[in-house]
């Protein structure tokens, strides 16, 4: 189910009120100058309308390294062991 667009200003007089109906199913769509801003949906139709699935793959790997706190030793550690290695050189990291 679905309305006409609502203005942002007359959206936030009727916050409650809007709230009420978007969690009886209805999906609200608020503009700002005539265009479209934003859309208020039940939380079911969010999470199966367009949800971003958590990132896999190397996007996993980089979000999980930004909060390793350690990071900049264990990679200082690596580097220093790869140095010292025989089989093969270290890298050269400008």
């Amino acid at each position: 189910m679905s309305s006409e667009p609502i203005g942002v200003a007359d959206a936030k007089r009727r916050f409650s009120e809007l709230f009420d109906r978007v969690r009886d199913g209805e999906r609200i769509v608020i503009s700002r100058r005539g265009r479209a801003a934003a859309v208020l949906v039940p939380p079911d139709d969010g999470e199966s309308a367009g949800a971003r699935a958590a990132p896999t793959g190397f996007a996993a790997l980089a979000g999980t390294l930004a909060d390793w706190d350690e990071l900049d030793t264990v990679v200082e550690e690596v580097l220093s062991s790869r140095s010292r290695a025989r089989d093969r050189p270290g890298p050269e990291l400008g």
